[in-house]
Parts: structure tokens; C-alpha cells; sequence
């Protein structure tokens, strides 16, 4: 039977910046939730190692995200497994939806909802995703063993993760559709050196094939001279960037041209009393680093905003 539970501060998203805000909330004595329908750790949870996040060299995303939501929860934040399909504003509450009927009724609410995978929508990706087509390396990598393995993209995602796939596929092949990558130099030179590695450049995907059990094959086109040509892959792992994760809210909200939520410098959106972090918000980069300061933001902001309320009544 659904419920309605009240809380002071509610957090949608279980990224760094919805654990960071949660840890915050909760160390400011307020009652805080984090309401998220996965692991901990949003996007880091996939990510093999990270190397950027100051004070750890070397730790792995899944790690990472598991220590700063036990540092939250040993403050009081309260963590719950939960699909939230819409934010809207009641009276004095915001409020989370969710699809298992229960609200989560807050004074204030937190957007760390992160981004979807673009996908490249062509023939045979939605049929053959978990059969082969893939969106997390290090979540599928290792059922490829021995195996010819596609990615496609050019930015330091597609990149990074070719690498990481090395280590399981015979070769991985990097499609790009211009002529150069577009991740750091760093990047590229880690994988310009790396043998199992081999670049299709000007190239696109047309369609992914198999047979009843999983991908064969991809179907590929030079965008400069039109050839078409077959690739055999067991396995094809798009990576071609995220879609902020914005329309959650049920009134208007203000985003950028990219979809992005545009928030002020106390992170709050256009929403008063609705507060956003991490990938959602519009920003020049997004980074564990980046959600981390902004969740931090966002959770002084959000109390500071319950305290004005509560004085005026």
C-alpha cells in the first residue's frame, strides 16, 4: 500500500552530488533522503577506475560511491530504493512521485537525477541491447572474452572505455564518424598505444545484425565516400554522450538549449525551494569533482531555505 512519508530535505538522484547533498543535509540536523532507483553512485558505479577525484589515486567508481554513502548515512541520511517519475510543487511541499505509489514529501527537493545514454538509433540497437548491444563497459565487458568488440563515439568516454575493453575483447575496434577523436590528449595517446585498439574513421553505424541470440555484425557507411561495408562484431558498446535527466518536474522548469537545468548560484532552479547538482544542471563540465561541490551547494542552500521558512511561519 503506498505511503506518504515527510521529510525536511529530499534528494532525488544517488550520484556524488545527491550523496554529497545528503551527507550535508544530514549533518545540518535536517531529516534527509536520498531516493534512488539503482546502485549508489549514479554514472561513477560504472566507471573501472578513478584517477581525478582528489586524495585517491586509484579507486574504483563503485568504491568510491559506496564510501560516501555509508560517510552520509552514518550522519542520519536515510537511502531508499526508488523510481522517482515526477517532482511537482504542494503548498509549502515539493514532492517526489514515485512508481511504486509512495511520496516522499519534502521542504525542499534536490535534482541529482544525471543523464540517459544517447543511443544511435539505428536498426536492431533496441532489439539487440543485453544481446550484445551494451552502454556500461564495465558492467558487460567481461561477457565478451575473446571476442571482436565495437565501440562507437570519439569523445573521453567511447575512448576510455575502448581501453578498459581491451581487456577482455581479442581487438576493439573505435567507429568514429570524422576524422579525429575529441577526447583529452591524455586520452588518445594512452589509446594511439595501445595494440588491441584500431580506429574506423569518417564512419557511422547503419545497423546492428545477429541472429536470434545476439549481435553478428554492424553495418557501416564512410560519410566521405559513401562505401558501405560489414564489421564482425560480437559485441557493439555506443557511447556517444548523456541526456540530462530534466523532465521531472511537473511545473515548467528552465533548462538550456542542450535540456540542462539552469540553476542560480545556490544551485536552485526556477523552482523555489527545488534545488539541482551533477549532470542535470547546466555547466562547462561535469565531473565527480564538479557534482560534489554542487551537492555541497545545494544542501546549505536548501537548509538555509527551510530556515527562512520556518521564521516566517
Amino acid at each position: 500500500m503506498a505511503e506518504t512519508k515527510d521529510y525536511d530535505i529530499v534528494i532525488v538522484g544517488g550520484g556524488p552530488g545527491g550523496l554529497t547533498a545528503g551527507l550535508y543535509g544530514a549533518r545540518a540536523m535536517r531529516k534527509t533522503v536520498v531516493l534512488e532507483k539503482a546502485l549508489p553512485g549514479g554514472q561513477i558505479a560504472n566507471t573501472e577506475e578513478v584517477e581525478d577525484y582528489p586524495g585517491f589515486e586509484h579507486i574504483s567508481g563503485a568504491e568510491l560511491a559506496m564510501k560516501m554513502a555509508e560517510h552520509a548515512k552514518k550522519f542520519g541520511m536515510e537511502m531508499v530504493t526508488e523510481d522517482v517519475e515526477e517532482v511537482y510543487v504542494d503548498g509549502n511541499h515539493r514532492v517526489a512521485r514515485c512508481a511504486s505509489g509512495n511520496l516522499y514529501r519534502g521542504k525542499a527537493v534536490i535534482l541529482s537525477t544525471g543523464g540517459s545514454p544517447v543511443k544511435l538509433g539505428v536498426p536492431g540497437e533496441e532489439e539487440y541491447t543485453g544481446k550484445g548491444v551494451s552502454y556500461c563497459a564495465i558492467c558487460d565487458g567481461a561477457f565478451f572474452r575473446n571476442q571482436v568488440i565495437a565501440v562507437v563515439g570519439g569523445g573521453d568516454a567511447a575512448v576510455e572505455e575502448a581501453g578498459f575493453l581491451t581487456k577482455f575483447g581479442s581487438k576493439v575496434y573505435v567507429i568514429h564518424r570524422r576524422d579525429e577523436l575529441r577526447a583529452a590528449k591524455i586520452v588518445q595517446k594512452r589509446a594511439f598505444t595501445n595494440p588491441k585498439l584500431e580506429f574506423i574513421w569518417d564512419t557511422v553505424v547503419e545497423s546492428i545484425n545477429g541472429n536470434d541470440k545476439q549481435v553478428t555484425g554492424l553495418s557501416l557507411k564512410n560519410v566521405k565516400t559513401g562505401e558501405k561495408s560489414t564489421l564482425e562484431v560480437g559485441a557493439c558498446f555506443p557511447f556517444l554522450g548523456f541526456r540530462p535527466n530534466s523532465d521531472i518536474t511537473r511545473e515548467a522548469i528552465r533548462k538550456d538549449q542542450g535540456g540542462y537545468i539552469i540553476t542560480d548560484f545556490k544551485m536552485e532552479t526556477s523552482i523555489k525551494g527545488v534545488f539541482a547538482c551533477g549532470d542535470v544542471r547546466a555547466q562547462l563540465v561535469r565531473q565527480i569533482t564538479n557534482a560534489v561541490g554542487d551537492g555541497t551547494t545545494a544542501a546549505v542552500a536548501a537548509e538555509k531555505y527551510i530556515e527562512e521558512m520556518e521564521d516566517h511561519g
